[in-house]
């Protein structure tokens, strides 16, 4: 869940989450739909997705019992090289070395010079207390997290800065990708309490499966209900919310708000339902 989204917007979905799957097996036999209402709200769905395929894994292929190394781990749905290695040196006391985007930062600046990846990933290996390896990896991402950070480093209270090359920030290499502006439409209908939905396909690039608003084409001056702000990867859309447009060839469902829980929304629209009062 912390791949990709702040701690303070995870703590209620993680919670929420165990409830609802208290253990492997539990997660393992879920149906995909209900994993996905679950994480409605968090983005990036095919984590979630890969969560599930990997709970399947563990069951069928692992006697349910989690893998202890790095190598066991990267066999897994969704686990690549890094998550492999916290879940290892962490869970496990593996001696495998992590690196994040905190990891990285501090370990270039104490160099002092932008390194390649593998580069990056020996440095750490050399770096690495092989007694305290869980204990080293997580100080190494709390340092560049709350001392070495991205702007404004605070050196002078860096338990490292002696050793530092860099003492304060390190140019990049690499140019700020911008954010591109759009705008969207969509209707908002409701019905004796309900609300119409449709459904993305299965086969969709992006968001398959989940839950939205009908969106709008053409609005030809129809009432705008609710203007938000809206962020997916590098766009910001600016969202136009309608009220009760008139669909056509639209394959679209009338949903009570009891079931809002149960089906996967997409962020967007579960923000619009929580505005509306649709949802909690």
């Amino acid at each position: 869940m912390l791949q990709q989204t702040r701690v303070a917007a995870v703590i209620e979905y993680y919670q929420r989450f165990l409830k609802k799957f208290p253990n492997v097996q539990k997660l393992a036999a879920a149906r995909e739909a209900s994993v996905l209402a679950a994480w409605s709200g968090l983005g990036y769905y095919r984590r979630a997705r890969m969560l599930h395929a990997a709970a399947k894994q563990v069951v069928k292929e692992h006697n349910s019992q989690f893998p202890s190394t790095a190598e066991e781990l990267c066999q897994l749905s969704g686990v690549g090289r890094y998550t492999s290695a916290a879940i290892a040196s962490i869970a496990f006391n593996q001696p495998v070395a992590v690196v994040d985007g905190n990891v990285e930062r501090v370990i270039q600046r104490l160099l002092g010079k932008n390194l390649a990846d593998e580069t990056i990933w020996r440095e750490a290996t050399n770096l690495l207390s092989t007694k305290r390896p869980g204990d080293f990896n997580q100080a190494m991402m709390e340092l560049g997290a709350t001392v070495c950070t991205p702007r404004q480093p605070l050196c002078l209270l860096c338990p490292v800065e002696q050793f530092c090359a860099t003492r304060g920030e390190i140019k990049s290499d690499t140019s700020k990708v911008s954010q591109r502006k759009r705008e969207a439409f969509y209707t908002l209908n409701r019905r004796h309490g309900n609300v119409l939905l449709t459904q993305r396909p299965r086969t969709a690039s992006l968001m398959p499966g989940m839950w939205e608003l009908p969106a709008v084409t053409n609005p030809n001056g129809a009432k705008v209900w609710l203007t938000l702000k809206h962020s997916i990867t590098v766009t910001d859309y600016t969202v136009r919310v309608l009220e009760n447009v008139a669909l056509q060839n639209a394959e679209a469902k009338w949903i009570s708000p009891s079931k809002l829980d149960r089906i996967p929304l997409t962020g967007l629209t579960r923000k619009i339902l929580k505005a509306g009062r649709f949802l909690q």
